[in-house]
């Protein structure tokens, strides 16, 4: 029997945008990282192409899970576009972001499996982006890797992760909200529906299925030594800090 793990992230960026159901001029996101938008940024890391279903579909095998650290706010931008042939104006867009959002992903299955992905985030084919390639994390995404584990456990475990910042201006919560998809051998009566499991990303035909998610608060884990993300990372929000005290 093969052995299984649950690979974490952590997403975290100045802007973030994940959409589920957007059509048209609105782009919309939802208010925290999408199963399809994970696994793109994994396939992508992975050097795994659009239309090649076949490679894709063991990612999008893996079981998922996200838990809200920071929820940031959420903002709306007027986008305009020309067309690259003809040069012609194309519909005003309306697109919405996640600004100042800290999420810890997490997707669970076979470990051979993970430890590529892994290995890809660390040197990724295709750079990785939260959920639009206008969003760029501002660090590496890669937490970690545990073995033989459960997706709710690791949710439950990994220290906050909100930004130094965040953790200075605001009392760390009680509890955090977890996301996940229901396990094999738990009732899916009380989950939620939605139509974010990814089949194919071809542009000609995306598709997408139906999956359960489980909306759970966990205790808020901060280890002894005051948690939060890594010290040494680069926090691209602290030169606003020196600003803000010179304006004090």
């Amino acid at each position: 029997m093969s052995r299984t793990g649950v690979l974490v992230l952590r997403l975290a960026g100045p802007l973030q945008s994940w959409g589920a159901s957007s059509r048209f001029t609105r782009r919309t996101t939802e208010s925290a990282p999408t199963k399809s938008g994970v696994v793109g940024l994994l396939a992508a890391a992975a050097g795994i192409e659009r239309g090649d279903d076949a490679r894709l579909a063991p990612l999008a095998a893996l079981r998922f899970g996200v838990r809200i650290d920071q929820p940031g706010t959420r903002i709306r931008d007027f986008h305009t576009a020309h067309h690259g042939v003809t040069g012609a104006s194309m519909p005003l867009s309306e697109r919405f972001y996640l600004a100042d959002a800290v999420f810890v992903a997490a997707v669970e299955g076979d470990h051979a499996l993970l430890t590529g992905l892994r290995d890809a985030l660390r040197a990724p084919v295709y750079p990785p982006y939260l959920g639009r390639r206008s969003c760029p994390p501002s660090e590496p995404v890669d937490l970690g890797l545990y073995e033989d584990a459960r997706l709710e456990d690791v949710l439950a475990g990994v220290p906050w992760q909100a930004s130094a910042w965040y953790r200075r201006r605001h009392r760390a919560p009680q509890t955090l909200t977890v996301l996940r998809e229901t396990a094999a051998d738990e009732p899916a009566a009380a989950a939620d529906v939605l139509r974010d499991q990814p089949v194919s990303f071809d542009a000609a035909h995306r598709r997408h299925a139906l999956r359960t998610v489980v909306t759970a608060p966990v205790p808020t884990p901060i280890p002894s030594g005051g948690g939060g993300p890594r010290e040494d990372a680069h926090d691209p929000f602290t030169a606003l800090d020196v600003l803000e005290d010179e304006s004090a």
